[in-house]
């Protein structure tokens, strides 16, 4: 059984913006949770990361600026949200938990991942 699940994902035109959702409700409290995508034929990659407290958030290069992530409490549920998408973004995206307790976008510093959510831009 998956300790987190995403959704969200679809097609969507250039410019458009998308929010994935990462059900964390498996999981114990005060994890790092990370959003990474995988592009066809591409290693995977760090998009986010979010502090438990929701307080505390890193991006990565191509991410800054465009995709935000935040955190609700009550519905267990961390957010990716997208905004200005480009064909550049297509891909899977994944969340997953790290135990750490320093904001990380590195692959091994994390487990419990999800399924994947895809996400194809498109005209």
């Amino acid at each position: 059984q998956l300790e987190v699940v995403e959704s969200g994902g679809g097609l969507v035109q250039p410019g458009s913006s998308l929010i994935l959702s990462c059900d964390i409700s498996r999981l114990s409290k005060n994890n790092i949770i990370g959003w990474f995508r995988q592009a066809p034929g591409r290693e995977r990659e760090g998009v986010g990361c979010i502090s438990a407290s929701g307080q505390r958030k890193r991006y990565s290069a191509s991410a800054e600026g465009r995709f935000s992530i935040s955190y609700d409490n009550a519905k267990n549920t961390v957010f990716l949200h997208m905004n200005d998408l480009k064909y550049e973004d297509t891909g899977v995206y994944y969340c997953a938990r790290s135990r750490r307790t320093e904001l990380t976008l590195r692959l091994l510093d994390f487990d419990s991942w999800g399924q994947g959510t895809q996400v194809t831009v498109s005209s």
